[in-house]
């Protein structure tokens, strides 16, 4: 198998193991959201640092110690995160998928303003028509819910930063989901223990398929970010952007099809903009990728090589 090939497949992987997350997180009720979120930083943890240990990679935290900038950076991060999978593990469990499908729809839309207002990038045309439509469908959603979209908002603006911030440093994902869940770990080991001193925790206290599958979300969330960060490795950004709407694709077939969430008209015309948005967007930048490449290729053939290696 070639290796764009492969890329394409641990792309895929990624984006189909998010896509059934919410099938997952549901099986772990009736914990609490913030008792999952709790387990899952821990387990995380141990999963990150059993597989490092066997990669023999501890050199990044002599680097990561000396540096205060990107151990601020990483906590910033890490708040990020927590709130995401927070919103998100809720967003689940209070029978609201259709809703965190929506976030991740529009997440790309959050991204482009970010870029706008904190990169000081400047859009092109089409970019800006997505972002209006994008807004449009807001408003709409708003209209049909009575209120916010909140859950939705959070989560994309929440991994929206999250990916500035990452971006930004520049650490591996099995480096940085370590670092990161380590320093969420003290506060979650804290929670759960407060827990099991209540009498209130349902970790060990359900079934032994619930607690197995609660020591297996660090694995859950683990494993496809390392898919996702060798398919980045191998194919490009733009492939990478296309993929990206497999797995709110699938999480928005689950409330329907699963869990019969409601879709009222209202709801599908916004949901309807969403789409018309992100067609616009990817059609823009499937547009401008097809420039850029045409443009280089002009550049190179126009430049006369100083030396000519023979063919071997």
């Amino acid at each position: 198998m070639s290796e764009d090939r492969r890329g394409y497949l641990y792309g895929l992987l990624a984006y189909v193991m998010w896509g059934f997350f919410p099938i997952y997180f549901k099986t772990l009720r009736p914990a609490s959201p913030l008792e999952i979120l709790a387990h899952r930083v821990i387990w995380s943890v141990v999963f990150v640092a059993l597989l490092l240990t066997a990669m023999r990679n501890w050199r990044f935290l002599t680097r990561l110690l000396r540096s205060p900038r990107l151990l601020g950076g990483i906590s910033v991060a890490a708040v990020l995160i927590a709130v995401n999978w927070g919103t998100y593990i809720y967003g689940v469990n209070s029978s609201r998928v259709v809703e965190t499908a929506l976030g991740y729809f529009i997440t790309p839309l959050v991204l482009v303003l970010l870029g706008v207002t904190v990169q000081r990038e400047r859009l092109r045309r089409w970019q800006w028509a997505a972002v209006a439509v994008g807004a449009v469908a807001v408003a709409v959603l708003t209209i049909d819910y009575g209120r916010l979209p909140w859950i939705a908002l959070l989560l994309a603006a929440s991994f929206g930063t999250y990916s500035l911030v990452k971006k930004r440093l520049s650490l591996p994902p099995a480096e940085g989901l370590f670092v990161e869940s380590s320093v969420l770990a003290i506060p979650a080991l804290i929670f759960v223990a407060w827990l099991a001193t209540t009498g209130d925790t349902k970790f060990g206290n359900v079934s032994a398929l619930h607690t197995t599958l609660m020591v297996l979300s660090g694995v859950a969330t683990a494993v496809p970010l390392l898919l996702f960060a060798a398919s980045a490795n191998r194919i490009s950004m733009t492939s990478i952007g296309i993929l990206q709407y497999v797995a709110p694709i699938l999480q928005l077939a689950c409330g329907l099809l699963i869990y019969h969430e409601p879709m009222p008209p209202a709801r599908l015309a916004g949901f309807g903009l969403v789409w018309l948005a992100l067609v616009i967007f990817t059609a823009d930048a499937l547009r401008q990728g097809r420039r850029n490449r045409t443009a280089t290729g002009a550049t190179a053939a126009t430049v006369e090589p100083v030396t000519a290696l023979p063919p071997r």
